[in-house]
């Protein structure tokens, strides 16, 4: 197996990649090879080639694959997925992609943005040509279904190996002030933490704590301290993926507070959902249409929300604040859910099944 990957961001550029299956195209950020890429495909790629015009390296990237030949070709983002059609009809081979996300539409709704026409023609042009394709929720998977009917996507979750368990912590005491995390590459506005905010405000409690892990800039952590008051607001630095769920697991109730502002958004599910029940937290999701799914077919790991609705919020925080065996019940629920079912030894099997059914 080889793996074709470029340089995006700054954490990633620390990394030291002593594994030859994984090959890095474009150059790390702030080399020559980084800034020549970028700017052979400014003047000469994007111009006349539309197929390779969503990402700097994609066309580098196709260059370097038809070095591999291989039985299949898998693409994991839009911009990878002409790359690994082409290679495969080289190669007579087989390709396969995995929509983490609805891609026309997931930076906007605008359908007159050249990023919805851009990433739309790949789509048309290349999604028929698959022999397979997995979605990361069902959503998702539903919306492609309609649009090419031809397809049968398949379902993956972007769950996580068992090896990630942290060991189960219990609340300890009715007094312990009720910890609330969230977590991503960014802190910023209009990621729904003006919701728990105003939540908190609500309960005018000093026994809640909000736990924010991500990338801070000074102007977003004076927004939020302005809208914070006398609220407890920890910021931490980011940390290694794989070091999340055990950082995680110290804290009560985890936050999927998406506010759906494009239909990506909507039918999405984050990998916040699967990383808080590897930790063991409650969940307190939006009610975004596929977190709303989520939290119907697993009732016992948590509550929902209308998003914006920062009272019936404040009213679930305050039931998990006063109920702490409950808290406990739930926080349990969705440490045993990704330990029985939501995890990559099961969901794995679904990927391997689907990739058989291509070499019968």
């Amino acid at each position: 197996m080889k793996v074709l990957f470029a340089s995006r961001d700054e954490w990633a550029n620390s990394f030291d990649n002593t594994n030859q299956d994984f090959i890095l195209v474009g150059g790390k950020k702030g080399d020559f090879n980084y800034f020549f890429t970028r700017l052979i495909f400014k003047f000469f790629i994007k111009p006349f080639y539309k197929d390779f015009s969503i990402h700097a390296i994609s066309f580098f990237q196709y260059l370097k694959l038809r070095k591999f030949k291989a039985d299949l070709y898998i693409g994991h983002n839009l911009a990878a997925l002409p790359i690994v059609v082409k290679a495969a009809k080289f190669y007579n081979a087989k390709c396969g992609f995995d929509a983490e996300d609805f891609h026309r539409q997931e930076v906007s709704d605008n359908i007159d943005s050249k990023e919805y026409r851009l990433a739309k023609y790949i789509e048309d042009k290349y999604l028929a040509q698959l022999d397979y394709i997995t979605a990361a929720s069902p959503l998702i998977a539903a919306e492609y279904k309609k649009l090419y009917p031809s397809l049968n996507p398949v379902v993956i979750n972007n769950v996580f190996p068992m090896q990630n368990l942290p060991s189960f912590k219990n609340l300890e005491g009715l007094r312990t002030p009720l910890k609330l995390f969230w977590f991503s590459q960014t802190i910023g506005k209009g990621r729904g933490l003006e919701d728990v905010i105003a939540a908190m405000h609500l309960l005018k409690s000093d026994n809640l704590e909000l736990h924010l892990l991500g990338n801070v800039s000074a102007d977003s952590k004076l927004y939020f301290q302005s809208l914070a008051n006398k609220i407890q607001i920890y910021y931490y630095e980011p940390i290694p993926p794989d070091d999340i769920f055990e950082f995680a697991s110290k804290f009560d109730i985890g936050l999927a507070l998406e506010p759906a502002f494009c239909l990506n958004n909507d039918l999405a599910l984050s990998n916040k959902l699967f990383s808080y029940a590897v930790s063991g937290l409650t969940v307190i999701a939006s009610k975004t249409s596929a977190q709303k799914q989520f939290m119907e077919t697993y009732p016992s790991i948590g509550k929902t929300y209308k998003i914006g609705n920062s009272v019936a919020l404040a009213t679930i925080l305050k039931y998990y604040s006063e109920n702490r065996n409950n808290l406990n019940i739930t926080k349990k629920a969705s440490f045993d859910l990704a330990k029985n079912e939501l995890n990559w030894e099961i969901e794995s099997k679904k990927f391997m099944d689907t990739i058989k059914t291509l070499f019968k």
